[in-house]
């Protein structure tokens, strides 16, 4: 690929000063690249450290007019909302996800009046919402219904698009609910409702902090590898993606992130769609953890690996670096 031979070509003439080094970036990070994950709780005035996530809090919706102002004010584009459901809420059916005053519904309300110009994104799914911690509904013999819980996918993704949701991102992982979300959507009139699917969503040892934050990690028994897809395979994540493409989705998400930039980099070269990754809890959790040891600037560590989503090919990146990372962005 080189057009001349040393000393002709010199590739470091172009890295030895910082406005040249500027100049020829191939890829660059600003605030625009970032959704901002938020878990909800309830009560008011409340905030909630999350132990396994440090500097990450669960806020009670009266709290989130000013993180989403602060967000804007950032240039940060989209918030996304997780909530931690009390125990008295959980049900075997996650019946809670049609309560159209839960804490989701009531967050979502609460940011759209607040801001009513930035984004919002809902996560689908019922494990914020079961007593089993599952993200779908079980059988007898403690299997996932994939159709029976399609069908209460689908009133989720309502109850959250009446709300003021304006990205649906189902991430359960059941087969056929993009295309149940969609006709659904277009059958209320919510034609500029996008959706967002975890289309390739591993199982993976990554995401033990963020059910910590929501609350699911306590009722899980087993694990989810019969719905979320093996860590071995990326042919599979070609074909997830197709299918929700074809269904109806508007972009397509990796999760997690930097262990899986391969997948982000051949979902964006097979389909060039909008791609997102997600930069999970225990991602976020390590660099904090060796950041805490005096091992890594934190600084430097936020930057460059959300810079390496961009270099894979991501739209956006889902973190819980966004506010610090905005602030440094400027």
């Amino acid at each position: 690929m080189t057009h001349a031979a040393y000393p002709a070509l010199r590739l470091r003439r172009t890295r030895a000063a910082a406005w040249s080094r500027a100049m020829v970036a191939e890829n660059r990070l600003s605030p625009a690249d970032l959704i901002w994950p938020l878990f909800v709780t309830g009560g008011r005035d409340n905030r909630e450290p999350i132990a396994s996530m440090p500097g990450v809090e669960r806020l009670s919706v009266d709290l989130l007019a000013a993180a989403a102002k602060e967000a804007a004010a950032l240039g940060i584009p989209c918030l996304a909302l997780f909530p931690n459901t009390p125990a008295s809420a959980r049900s075997d059916d996650g019946r809670e996800a049609l309560n159209p005053d839960n804490l989701m519904c009531r967050a979502i309300a609460a940011i759209k009046a607040a801001v009513p110009e930035i984004g919002v994104l809902t996560d689908v799914a019922l494990d914020p919402y079961t007593s089993h911690g599952h993200d779908g509904v079980l059988d007898a013999e403690a299997r996932i219904l994939n159709d029976e819980s399609v069908e209460i996918l689908v009133g989720q993704s309502l109850n959250q698009a009446r709300a003021g949701a304006d990205i649906i991102a189902p991430s359960d992982m059941m087969d056929g609910r993009v295309g149940a979300i969609r006709a659904a959507l277009e059958g209320e009139n919510f034609t500029n409702v996008q959706i967002m699917s975890y289309a390739a969503k591993y199982a993976s040892a990554f995401y033990g902090p963020f059910r910590d934050a929501v609350g699911s990690g306590g009722y899980l028994k087993g694990d989810k590898k019969t719905y979320q897809m093996d860590y071995a395979n990326s042919g599979e994540a070609l074909r997830e993606v197709a299918l929700d493409l074809a269904e109806g989705a508007d972009s397509v998400m990796v999760k997690p992130g930097l262990p899986y930039l391969d997948i982000v980099r051949r979902v964006k070269d097979s389909f060039n769609v909008p791609v997102f990754a997600y930069q999970v809890s225990g991602e976020y959790a390590m660099i904090e953890a060796a950041v805490a040891a005096n091992v890594l600037d934190r600084d430097k560590a936020m930057i460059e690996t959300l810079t390496a989503f961009k270099r894979a090919g991501c739209s956006g990146v889902l973190t819980y670096f966004a506010r610090d990372a905005a602030r440094l962005l400027g």
